[in-house]
């Protein structure tokens, strides 16, 4: 049987980036480029590229110090150097690495570095990394290794929201030695990072000793490998649409209805369970804790009151309803950030600050939002106190705070909500209640429903 021969050379440079990122970014130039600048080959070749496109709107860096190397330091100081001979600005943010019972180093690294990350990115910037095919491929294995799901073998989009922006990976359908012969060309210097010889490090391991084995086998093991990530993406977008037409009908406000659940295939149950606790903020829980909640915690007697809890947040059956709680507070609330203007027609989408997520309109027939009723600018922000809306036709202005206190709405969620405005009007609570003013009626031609993606 013949074997898939490597594809031909591609060739990098900053003419490819530009093409690259007006295939991503639909509004190239005209955006705002941060790059994560670790001072290594991979960072040092995006960063000098896009340093010689002409046409962008702004270019700047942030290089993140985890301070686990003698030589940490050295690295910061090479990479203000390297800023400045491209011409480039940088912020040199240092981290501080503390570990969770049974948390590798990589990973908690790793957690630490995005957040510095997020929290130095600006509204509407777009975040660049120089993650290339190999790290593709690496991470897709990790991933198959660890037992990951559908989710977990989607491996790394090349565009995401990120922070108060999005998150771009322009190089992943490069090849590293592309990379690596357009630095030789421009004689630039880049840190090498001697830890990444550690081979006990399960990354460092696949890279040395595996990855090259199936590259000597397969040689376009790395692309294809990347088209059955997308495949799995793509399955994921499909099983995240089926939770939500599931959740639809299972949820009585921020809580789910266990009855309803119980109606689920116990497949279809995990799914729709597992996209409610992620989209909320938390770490999916594991395959075990997921069996739990979609099993013993919701066949239990309807005064138990049984909880499953992890180490980012719980779920505890009261009743009949689900309620979900972080145990850690929501980073970057969205009030903290300021009111955000929202021009809903020139883009559908609305990134929230944090890890707030998104707010977008979807076109439906049968929605109950009348686009129709809305001013061209919205103003998003979270609770201040003392806010009303009408959300039964005819009926009384209710308090915000009663409507919330029925729901049992957890406080943490609470916190998060992000509340549309048009004008001072309160129009929309998150996707839970609308205002009397902006409901469609049977007239109605434009009508749609509110995503929140911070949501269940």
């Amino acid at each position: 049987m013949a074997r898939a021969a490597r594809r031909g050379p591609v060739s990098f440079g900053p003419r490819w980036l530009e093409a690259r990122l007006a295939q991503l970014l639909p509004h190239f130039p005209d955006v705002s480029l941060c790059v994560a600048f670790s001072g290594g080959r991979d960072s040092t070749a995006l960063l000098a590229a896009l340093a010689k496109l002409r046409h962008l709107r702004h270019l700047r860096a942030v290089h993140i110090d985890h301070r686990l190397h003698p030589h940490s330091s050295r690295w910061a100081a090479h990479c203000r150097r390297m800023a400045r001979t491209l011409g480039v600005a940088l912020t040199v943010r240092t981290a501080s690495i503390r570990r969770a019972r049974g948390e590798s180093l990589e990973a908690a690294a790793r957690v630490v570095r995005y957040r510095l990350l997020s929290e130095a990115l600006g509204e509407g910037e777009v975040l660049c990394t120089a993650h290339h095919e190999e790290d593709q491929l690496e991470t897709v294995l990790l991933q198959l290794l660890r037992g990951a799901g559908v989710a977990g073998l989607s491996a790394m989009p090349a565009l995401a929201p990120f922070a108060r922006g999005l998150l771009a990976r322009p190089l992943l359908g490069l090849p590293r030695r592309a990379l690596e012969q357009w630095l030789s060309a421009q004689a630039l210097a880049w840190v090498e990072d001697d830890s990444n010889a550690l081979l006990q490090l399960d990354r460092n391991y696949l890279r040395a000793r595996v990855v090259p084995q199936i590259l000597a086998r397969w040689p376009a093991a790395a692309v294809t490998v990347a088209r059955a990530a997308r495949h799995a993406a793509e399955a994921q977008r499909l099983l995240d649409g089926l939770a939500q037409a599931d959740l639809a009908h299972a949820r009585n406000g921020a809580q789910l209805s266990a009855k309803v659940l119980r109606t689920l295939p116990p497949e279809r149950r995990r799914n729709a369970l597992r996209f409610w606790i992620t989209c909320a903020g938390a770490l999916a829980p594991s395959s075990s804790r997921l069996s739990e909640i979609a099993g013993p915690l919701l066949a239990a007697r309807s005064d138990a009151q049984p909880f499953v809890a992890w180490e980012s947040a719980r779920v505890q059956r009261q009743a009949q309803l689900l309620s979900l709680q972080l145990h850690t507070p929501p980073q970057a609330p969205l009030g903290a950030m300021g009111p955000l203007t929202w021009r809903w027609r020139d883009n559908s989408r609305c990134v929230l600050p944090g890890d707030l997520g998104t707010v977008s309109f979807r076109r439906d027939a049968r929605g109950p939002l009348d686009l129709a009723a809305l001013g061209p600018s919205l103003t998003l922000r979270t609770r201040r106190g003392g806010e009303r809306l009408r959300p039964r036709r005819g009926g009384p202005r209710r308090a915000l705070k009663s409507l919330l206190q029925e729901a049992h709405v957890p406080l943490a969620q609470r916190a998060r909500l992000p509340l549309l405005l048009d004008g001072e009007r309160l129009i929309a609570v998150a996707d839970l209640w609308l205002d009397e003013s902006v409901q469609a009626q049977s007239a109605s031609r434009q009508r749609a429903r509110i995503i929140w993606s911070g949501t269940d």
